[in-house]
């Protein structure tokens, strides 16, 4: 009974302390994951600032605005996440009903992310004159290719320098 007693303590701290690694593991990455959410939140900001040559005034109007455009579209791009790792499936192997319910989800997200856009269209038209407005749109759409190209040198192993620039910036 002692030997037994022994054993399963030995088994009980090696599970916790299992558990306990595994734990930190997954906390790191998620940190990580929110340290790379905020850098790369970081780097837009500044690629948004540097395209928009906004004088003082401006910024102080637009980024508020501009704030509340991109926490409303990461809210459903969020909830659309969560429904995609959901669908993962083989779209072949799944049944009509379901694979109606994915498109059909995909058509309304959509819908969603242009009626947010639509909304703040006209709040951004209040705040900055028609041009700067037409180069966000332009300078959005630049920094995702930006981004895109970074992430496809670092899985290709050309992007791990330090020293590299943020996207947009030209050394």
């Amino acid at each position: 009974m002692n030997c037994n007693m022994k054993t399963f303590k030995t088994i009980l701290l090696m599970s916790l302390i299992a558990m306990a690694t595994i734990s930190m593991a997954q906390s790191k990455r998620m940190m990580k994951d929110g340290d790379r959410k905020e850098e790369i939140e970081a780097m837009k900001v500044g690629f948004l600032t540097k395209r928009l040559s906004l004088s003082p005034e401006e910024a102080k109007t637009f980024w508020p605005v501009y704030d509340l455009y991109q926490n409303e579209l990461n809210k459903i791009r969020e909830t659309r996440r969560g429904e995609i790792k959901d669908a993962k499936k083989d779209l072949m192997e799944m049944n009509d009903k379901d694979v109606e319910k994915i498109v059909d989800n995909e058509i309304a997200f959509r819908q969603n992310e242009l009626d947010i856009m639509k909304k703040y269209h006209s709040q951004f038209k209040q705040v900055l004159p028609i041009k700067k407005v037409a180069i966000l749109y332009r300078t959005e759409e630049d920094f995702k290719r930006e981004l895109l190209k970074k992430i496809q040198e670092r899985r290709n192993g050309m992007g791990d320098r330090k020293d590299s620039p943020p996207p947009g910036d030209k050394e």
